[in-house]
């Protein structure tokens, strides 16, 4: 992936983070549940009586917003500098980092650290330094 530095735009990059953490903390007030997106998909994966719906509305939402922004503005070009079977490897490895650590970005990076959860720290620097490492390696080490 390449990023555009040139193009960053500050402001917008503040206000999409201002909206994720007040529907992070709209979520937690509201219904008491952490906005993890692991453990809500890993809950519709292995269902509870009355807990499906509002598990999938959240990620019928996160699949429509995409789309819906799409109607008022044009997407952003999406270049991925990987192939099909290098982005199949990293997927399964966060999903099992994810497992591991008992949540994902949203739920330990987000959620956890505005608890200020000490195991939401560690796992959130567990995982931006091995995300890190991997990069610094991929790019600077293999000389493919």
């Amino acid at each position: 992936m390449h990023i555009n530095w040139n193009a960053f735009t500050p402001w917008p990059a503040l206000a999409g983070g201002l909206l994720i953490g007040v529907a992070a903390a709209m979520f937690a007030l509201l219904n008491g549940r952490i906005a993890g997106i692991s453990g809500i998909l890993g809950g519709l994966l292995r269902p509870a009586r009355g807990d499906v719906a509002w598990r999938a509305a959240f990620i019928a939402g996160l699949a429509a917003a995409p789309l819906a922004y799409a109607v008022f503005s044009a997407l952003p070009a999406v270049q991925i500098d990987a192939g099909d079977g290098t982005l199949v490897i990293a997927g399964l490895l966060v999903g099992i980092g994810t497992r591991y650590g008992s949540g994902c970005t949203s739920g330990h990076g987000v959620c956890g650290l505005s608890r200020l959860s000490l195991r939401s720290l560690t796992a959130t620097a567990a995982f931006m330094g091995a995300g890190f490492a991997v990069v610094f390696v991929v790019r600077h080490l293999f000389t493919l």
